[in-house]
């Protein structure tokens, strides 16, 4: 008896990148009152890119791969700052989990999230630390 192999979905799968992603939408407030403010996105499957919209001009807010706790992330500058309203980073990237926090605690700050999901499952993702991230 042969054995066939399965194909299907994986972090090394390009096909997994190729098709449309399914859409996720999220978004929340990030309150100056509770330091620090940062908010967890967990993501059910690995994802394909991601856009995220600053909506408020009044706080400046940060988005990154790891909390600002882990490692250097903060120190070392691994966060993409988005200054005012309506500003917007895509990122093209694979994770199972994104940060988003504010700059300082000055005002309260919004955001809003859209991501496009793999049908990889957020359990085969590896965590995403190092040089660039947490170093």
């Amino acid at each position: 008896m042969s054995s066939f192999y399965k194909y299907s979905a994986g972090l090394y799968n390009v096909g997994s990148y190729q098709v449309s992603g399914v859409p996720y939408l999220t978004g929340s407030t990030l309150l100056s009152s509770s330091a620090p403010s940062e908010i967890k996105i967990e993501f059910p499957t690995v994802t394909k890119n991601i856009l995220v919209v600053n909506t408020t001009g009044s706080a400046p807010i940060r988005v990154h791969f790891n909390s600002l706790s882990d490692g250097n992330v903060e120190g070392g500058h691994h966060y993409f700052t988005l200054l005012d309203n309506k500003d917007s980073v895509t990122l093209n990237s694979k994770c199972k989990e994104i940060y988003i926090s504010l700059e300082s605690a000055a005002a309260d700050g919004a955001f809003e999230l859209v991501a496009d999901l793999t049908g990889i499952q957020a359990k085969e993702m590896f965590a995403l630390t190092g040089t660039g991230l947490t170093d």
